[in-house]
């Protein structure tokens, strides 16, 4: 029998499947050895402490086993800390069937290894003492966030509704709710809707298989329901009796109708803006202190039906914390209200030409001529400073980069950093000296380039600090350097016209969060 079938029947008659304990470990469970009975695993912060002794025992004793591998050296591991004890609480207050653990990972090497632990934090999730394929959390990183994937892992991720007054009570609580309709509860749709469940946490989930429910909603197909407090009130995903219930395309229509026609974008909100997979994002800059700026609002939201799902609309407020998204787009607070529309696959940013007035009908015709390539990209550029070419190291901006970068006669080795990038301050002294040791070389040329207030038509930067050589001649070539950044194999690579051995060891740029805010376990620090 299919598994996700067999999950179903196993939800009907009241068995926990894959969220409880009412199922067989898919693999080998480890026997606990009959030395390690009887010892006590100790706990910190509600927290069991586990060590390769003590796995066993705590895989025999909790059936739902959260795991986290941690360095005590490590800054992300330290800032999940109090949220996962957060999260221990709340299960043990629920008298959830799932414990929290952690395994300082240096300490250990043989479950790390055992458990393919590459980076810390890294978080695996053990059920019915199965140790040989634990799920691996990507989830968010606050408290509720881990309590809530864990709760849809240990118990039902959608509620099962009888009638009008469980859907009302479902509905009445909570500001987006999803509910399937399915004729058939045993049939594949229904477990592609489950598993889509288990990981929607920022959404409540209820099916059901009443005839009377289908009527009271007018439906006659399967169907999933959106139901929100907010802009249409409801949006429905019928289900197509050929293909079935696709995952991919019911997530995308949950995402798109799950936020608001016209989405503010602050700290809470950006995660699921970013999350939403809609490539193109329409900006409106507004001082919401304004009455006048607060009236554009209605045109601006009255504009967005028409493009939902292609093009996400977000209103920025300038007038609060926002400076870092104003800095992204070159804009200044006064210079609100105004419009920006951004593609975050390709970044290239797209500005209104001209003094038109915001209205629906304006926005509308933006975003067709945007859509349309009727509109050309801008790109960001500082101006270019009077002595910029006066120190050992030059300066270069948007403006000047063509000119210098692709100067036939030169050989130029520019630095793209952050102001803001450790790793670019690092590396400053070498570069430093790298400038005044070549510079008497006429045909030698170091520069560097702030990534963050200036952007190129030839190419994008996507991490800090980038290098890259341009070597003398008319084919504009561009070699990317990704060795060590000391002054002696800088000087190697120049010397040599752009080589190094392979066995130079490489180091990584930081990649840049841009104005991204992501709300999943992650980064990590590796080994």
């Amino acid at each position: 029998m299919d598994d996700r079938l067999l999950t179903v029947l196993l939800l009907l008659l009241g068995v926990s499947g894959p969220w409880g304990q009412g199922q067989e470990p898919e693999g080998p469970s480890e026997v606990l050895p009959e030395e390690s009975s009887g010892e006590e695993v100790p706990k910190e912060d509600g927290i069991l402490v586990l060590s390769h002794h003590t796995l066993s025992l705590a895989l025999q004793e909790h059936p739902a086993l959260m795991v986290e591998f941690y360095a005590p050296w490590c800054g992300h591991c330290k800032a999940l800390a109090p949220e996962y004890s957060k999260a221990a609480a709340l299960l043990a207050a629920e008298s959830a069937s799932v414990t929290l653990a952690k395994v300082d990972g240096p300490a250990e090497p043989e479950l790390t290894k055992e458990f393919g632990v590459v980076g810390y934090p890294t978080l695996k999730f053990f059920q019915n003492g199965n140790r040989t394929n634990p799920e691996e959390y990507t989830g968010p990183q606050k408290a509720e966030g881990i309590a809530e994937w864990l709760r849809r892992r240990v118990g039902p991720s959608a509620k099962r509704l009888e009638d009008e007054e469980d859907v009302q009570a479902l509905t009445d609580k909570w500001e987006v709710v999803v509910i399937g309709f399915f004729q058939d509860l045993q049939g594949e749709d229904v477990a592609t809707f489950l598993a889509l469940a288990r990981d929607a946490l920022d959404i409540t989930f209820g099916f059901t298989d009443q005839p009377q429910l289908f009527q009271k909603f007018g439906l006659t197909k399967d169907t999933v329901i959106l139901f929100k407090k907010f802009d249409e009130g409801r949006a429905d995903f019928p289900v197509d009796k050929d293909t079935g219930l696709d995952l991919g395309d019911l997530s995308r229509f949950l995402v798109t109708h799950s936020m608001h026609l016209v989405t503010e974008f602050n700290s809470q909100t950006s995660p699921k803006i970013f999350a939403a997979k809609i490539l193109n994002h329409l900006l409106l800059f507004v001082n919401k202190t304004l009455a006048q700026h607060r009236e554009l609002l209605t045109d601006f939201r009255e504009a967005a039906p028409p493009f939902r799902g292609q093009v996400l609309f977000v209103m920025v407020d300038v007038a609060a914390d926002n400076d870092h998204v104003l800095n992204y787009f070159g804009l200044k607070a006064e210079e609100a209200p105004t419009l920006r529309l951004i593609n975050v696959e390709t970044t290239k940013k797209y500005a209104p030409t001209g003094l038109v007035p915001i209205t629906a009908a304006s926005v509308a015709a933006f975003c067709q001529a945007v859509l349309h390539g009727q509109v050309k990209p801008y790109l960001l550029s500082q101006e270019i400073p009077p002595d910029w070419d006066e120190r050992p190291v030059k300066t270069l901006v948007g403006k000047n980069f063509e000119q210098v970068a692709f100067d036939e006669t030169k050989n130029v080795f520019v630095k793209f950093y952050a102001p803001w990038c450790s790793h670019c301050k690092e590396m400053a002294p070498a570069w430093e000296a790298l400038a005044e040791k070549y510079r008497d070389r006429e045909d030698i040329v170091i520069a560097e380039l702030d990534a963050t207030a200036n952007e190129l038509e030839a190419f994008s930067v996507h991490g800090y600090p980038t290098l890259k050589f341009f070597p003398a001649g008319p084919d504009r070539k561009v070699i990317e350097y990704k060795s060590t950044r000391d002054l002696e194999t800088f000087s190697k690579f120049l010397d040599s016209g752009g080589n190094l051995p392979e066995e130079e060891p490489k180091e990584p740029a930081i990649s840049t969060p841009e104005i991204q805010d992501n709300s999943t376990v992650g980064p990590k620090e590796e080994l």
